[in-house]
């Protein structure tokens, strides 16, 4: 009999349990859970049959884990099947549900296990809601090997989790299913008369598996949902367009205003806009509209990149900013929103200059080392008697006074920082002519000073 037929019985978890339980109670997305890893869809750079981690697991040797990857790539279904093919006991918690006690609870199962010379494999889905002492419970359990720990999350463990328990495991990342892995599991639902529809005997067009593939956005859990909804909808056994524009009405994609796909999008924008790209400067912007963040966000992340990366190489940017967000706020959504898509274009292709941002920088980080540096004498404010006899403001030339309108000679740095450069112009936009004057106004003080 191969390894992966020899299906031990999990308490307190759905399987092989999950098969047992009446079948008409458990939603579709859940009755088709792989039972096997040939019968899981995609994730063929994990367990493709010449891959190590399923040479692994065919062999019984299981390691602590996480799995990162998107909602309804399988993180729950491999957590399971690493149990069943490990001969594990397998206990599960989520970190949106439990606490501390509930930790404490399932380590001390594992613990009698591990007594009894069995092993745990303890999944925590969510685990990067866990605190940090929440996740430090773990660590001794994970070195006794009194638990096989499986941790999957959706957002990059890099910055959730904290390193000693990333020390301890291996971080395999799930990717989203492509539509027609998705369209493979419809079909097996379709097919399958034991836990599928199969005794249904639908009838669907391969087009409206497509979809549905596609309304899913890579989530296989979600996909089969749909299905299941169009199949209750379904007139004489036929899935048709009618139903299917019932069931996908309210398509919506993989977003999270909080998490990693939030500040991947958000820096996909402001690079697209650096890299003077107006159509995916739009997409970008659109899709984080369409993931339901804040226009007002938008708007004011845009004036950001006015500021930063347009400069002074197009000073309008500023103002056209500020007024696309003003019109946001006065229409609102959504003809308020296509003011913001007008100034994503006119920002990527406007010129681009982050002259006076690193001159920003620059001059902070001048301070930074030359401490508190004094001001020059001369143009020091001597509103005051004493002050004046004191020297301030004595040698003050007032350029306006001065042949050219600049007193070349006049210095107006810290005796210090005499000849110091901050900024320096490109040779794009309105800068390209601000480089020009500023270069012959450098070289004139220069020579006015002897140079």
């Amino acid at each position: 009999m191969p390894y992966h037929a020899r299906m031990p019985r999990f308490p307190n978890s759905p399987a092989p349990g999950l098969f047992a339980e009446p079948a008409e109670l458990k939603p579709l997305a859940e009755r088709m859970r792989p039972r096997s890893l040939d019968e899981i869809v995609g994730q063929r750079r994990l367990i493709a049959p010449d891959q190590a981690l399923r040479r692994a697991l065919e062999a019984g040797k299981i390691h602590s884990m996480v799995l990162w990857g998107p909602p309804g790539c399988g993180k729950t279904t491999l957590a399971l099947l690493v149990a069943r093919y490990a001969d594990a006991d397998f206990r599960a918690i989520s970190a949106v549900l439990s606490g501390l006690p509930d930790v404490r609870k399932a380590l001390a199962e594992a613990e009698v296990n591990f007594a009894q010379g069995r092993r745990t494999v303890l999944f925590v889905d969510e685990v990067h809601r866990f605190n940090k002492t929440q996740q430090d419970a773990f660590l001794p359990h994970i070195e006794r090997g009194v638990i096989i720990f499986i941790g999957a999350t959706t957002e990059n463990p890099s910055f959730e989790l904290n390193s000693a328990l990333l020390s301890r495991c291996r971080v395999h990342v799930l990717d989203a299913l492509s539509d027609g892995d998705i369209v493979a599991a419809l079909k097996r639902a379709l097919a399958d008369g034991e836990r599928g529809l199969g005794e249904l005997r639908l009838q669907v067009a391969d087009g409206s598996l497509d979809a549905i593939a596609q309304a899913a956005d890579g989530d296989v859990r979600r996909a089969l949902t749909l299905l299941e909804i169009a199949a209750e909808l379904a007139q004489d056994g036929v899935i048709d367009d009618g139903t299917l524009s019932q069931v996908l009405a309210d398509r919506s994609r993989r977003f999270d205003k909080q998490g990693e796909q939030f500040y991947d999008q958000i820096s996909a924008l402001h690079k697209s806009v650096r890299s003077s790209d107006p159509d995916a400067a739009v997409y970008w912007l659109c899709r984080m509209l369409d993931g339901g963040v804040d226009p007002s966000y938008l708007a004011r992340r845009m004036t950001r990149m006015a500021v930063e990366d347009v400069g002074l190489a197009e000073p309008r940017a500023w103002r056209m900013a500020l007024d696309a967000w003003d019109t946001y706020e006065r229409l609102g959504s959504p003809e308020g929103e296509l003011g913001l898509a007008q100034l994503a274009i006119w920002l990527a292709i406007a010129p681009k200059s982050n002259a006076a941002y690193l001159a920003y920088n620059k001059a902070r980080a001048a301070i930074a080392a030359g401490g508190t540096l004094e001001v020059p004498m001369h143009l020091r404010n001597a509103p005051t008697r004493l002050m004046k006899g004191m020297g301030y403001g004595k040698g003050y030339q007032y350029d306006h006074d001065v042949e050219g309108g600049v007193a070349l000679d006049q210095q107006c740095l810290p005796d210090a920082l005499v000849g110091a450069t901050f900024y320096e112009p490109v040779e794009r936009g309105l800068e390209a002519q601000l480089r020009e004057k500023l270069l012959a106004l450098r070289a004139a003080r220069a020579r006015a000073r002897g140079e």
